[in-house]
């Protein structure tokens, strides 16, 4: 019989430090959703400068994201055991002097190694920035306006990614894409030592390294095999991952039964409430995530955008996931949590649905479908983010904070895998290629519109710019129907009791 033992209540902060120890907490997550898409901006310049293998900048964009989805759970579980803001801050300062690094990077292999460094220190904040939030917010109102902030900042970041990098590169190198995360990271390291709280289990029990391993087996393999399938198809690299992913989850499941103090309380998933808010989660991180890909590209080769019109075109999503905070609070006393959630994913389907039709319009129309798509999206993952922090004591707040994170990285990989590659299928099989060009340049042109563009005559890239306007519209119709099947095991799932007026 698993036995918790009773934990401390977390000290209540007074207001004003409650919310400085917030904007913190928002600028390192910000920073770090800027930093998982800024980067695809620099890949010309820096295989300009490095000479980079095919190989090699396939593992300068992979092995981030491979490094952080691998070792989520156990810095949750080492936050929860060691202290949040002791692992934050050591994340920070981490992560800055990685940025030094891959800023200063001379060889291809040197950048790899500075991105797996960084991805090391990106697990170690991500769940103690939501595990923090969990023990600072200690009312349950001011917890979701608080995780609405901490998820705008999210948002916020990945959508002003490209537009912080087309400034950065069209006036600096490459590597200032990774210098700016130095500023941001010293100012995390100064206030959070001044304004953060310490917490952490008081009873954490002994430490499973057994656990911590086969938590790492179960995801890496998993989080490989859709990019290589995206990369290079099926084949039998990617039975092998998946039925190696499969095998160390079913094993690490196994393990986590059996203990008395578990790294990741299993037992949580039997909550169809907790396994609906996280089911939500991952598919609305799949469209935004699928939507940013795609979009960023159609603003600039089928547009004709720079990267800096292009980063500054998709603000109206940004803007609009602002909007939550102000809104939440009435959408879940009208609605009920899972009503509300339902309601985000369906704004955020007429959203996607709306991007299809006004491909070919003027840009007001496409800009008040981000709109929606920012909204929606917003009070979802505000809201599913709530309920899977909120299932926990907050004593084992970093290691449910980590299922939040685990699920938002693989909402990413399959949005930008899945829906990339439905879009590169569907360009491919549209693109028209004109008789009598030798099989490289045929090649190049079938492979991406960016390729295609370089190859192709003005007049012939306009057949190549409607293949492409042609998939994006296909991939934003399928994502749109995967958040509709989202908004109703939402609905279906979680319950949805009104909270009545403060």
């Amino acid at each position: 019989m698993r036995v918790h033992e009773p934990s401390a209540a977390p000290p209540v902060l007074p207001a004003r430090r409650r919310w400085a120890a917030l904007a913190v907490l928002a600028a390192a997550v910000l920073l770090l959703a800027i930093d998982g898409t800024v980067l695809s901006l620099a890949v010309p310049a820096l295989t300009v400068s490095l000479a980079p293998s095919a190989e090699q900048v396939l593992w300068i964009g992979d092995v981030y994201s491979l490094t952080l989805a691998g070792l989520l759970v156990l810095m949750g579980s080492l936050a929860d055991r060691f202290g949040r803001r002791r692992v934050l801050l050591i994340g920070a300062g981490a992560f800055g002097a990685a940025s030094l690094v891959a800023a200063a990077a001379t060889s291809a292999p040197a950048l790899i190694g500075a991105r797996l460094l960084l991805g090391v220190a990106g697990a170690t904040l991500m769940p103690s920035t939501l595990s923090l939030i969990r023990n600072i917010f200690t009312d349950a109102v001011e917890r979701t306006r608080a995780i609405a902030v901490w998820s705008t900042a999210f948002g916020a970041g990945s959508a002003i990614g490209p537009l912080v990098g087309g400034f950065l590169l069209e006036h600096f190198w490459w590597g200032s894409v990774f210098l700016i995360n130095v500023p941001v990271m010293v100012l995390v390291l100064v206030s959070g030592r001044l304004l953060l709280p310490e917490s952490r289990d008081p009873r954490p029990g002994r430490f499973d390294v057994l656990s911590a391993g086969l938590s790492m087996a179960a995801i890496v393999p998993l989080v490989y095999a859709i990019k290589h399938v995206a990369g290079s198809g099926p084949d039998l690299t990617t039975a092998a991952c998946v039925l190696t992913g499969l095998l160390a989850g079913a094993l690490f499941v196994r393990r986590q039964r059996r203990l008395e103090r578990p790294m990741l309380d299993v037992a949580l998933f039997r909550s169809a409430a907790f396994s609906g808010a996280v089911a939500a989660n991952v598919i609305a991180i799949v469209a935004l995530a699928g939507l940013l890909f795609f979009f960023s590209q159609y603003l600039q080769f089928a547009r004709g955008y720079s990267p800096l019109r292009a980063g500054l075109a998709e603000l109206p999503a940004t803007l609009a996931s602002i909007v939550v905070v102000a809104v939440i609070a009435p959408a879940v006393r009208r609605l009920g949590r899972g009503r509300a959630i339902a309601l985000g994913l369906a704004l955020a389907a007429i959203g996607l649905a709306a991007v299809a039709t006004a491909a070919h319009g003027p840009f007001v129309w496409l800009g008040l479908a981000l709109v929606l798509i920012g909204l929606g999206i917003g009070l979802a993952m505000t809201l599913t983010g709530d309920a899977v922090v909120s299932a926990a004591p907050p004593s084992r707040a970093g290691a449910v904070s980590a299922i939040t994170e685990t699920a938002n990285e693989l909402g990413v990989v399959l949005g930008i895998a899945g829906l990339g590659s439905l879009l590169a299928l569907v360009y491919r099989h549209r693109v028209p290629v004109p008789p009598g060009l030798p099989a490289a340049d045929t090649a190049r042109i079938r492979d991406s519109l960016g390729s295609a563009l370089q190859v192709l005559t003005p007049e012939a890239a306009a057949g190549a710019r409607a293949a492409f306007v042609t998939g994006m519209q296909v991939t934003s119709l399928v994502a749109a129907a995967l958040t509709v099947a989202a908004a109703v095991v939402a609905w279906a799932l979680i319950p949805s009791p009104r909270t009545p007026r403060p």
